[in-house]
């Protein structure tokens, strides 16, 4: 069974045992959370599709870790002016394990 979900702006297509790298979330490593923002739910050639959410659909998830991706450099310049800009940036990002898919 799977499962489209929506959290931090962004849709994931999530199975049991899966783990994924999402928007940090504020929950404590080990901690069990739940995300209810279910935009459809699949098993085989069945899909049950939401609108906009699919109604008693829960996606159950275990915190494994809090971290930053690398970093990511942006460089601006225009030419013959004299314009140079460098900046760095860091998204912070919660890894989780999908435990359970419950349509």
């Amino acid at each position: 069974m799977y499962a489209v979900i929506k959290t931090g702006g962004k849709q994931y297509r999530v199975t049991t045992g899966q783990k994924l790298k999402i928007e940090q979330i504020p929950a404590d490593i080990g901690q069990e959370i739940s995300l209810d923002q279910v935009l459809s739910v699949g098993e085989g050639e069945s899909l049950q599709v939401g609108t906009p959410f699919v109604n008693g659909a829960v996606v159950k998830a275990t915190v494994l870790a809090q971290g930053r991706h690398p970093k990511i450099k942006i460089f601006k310049m225009r030419r013959r002016k004299g314009y140079r800009k460098t900046q760095g940036h860091r998204q912070n990002y919660t890894e989780v394990r999908i435990e359970a898919v419950n349509a």
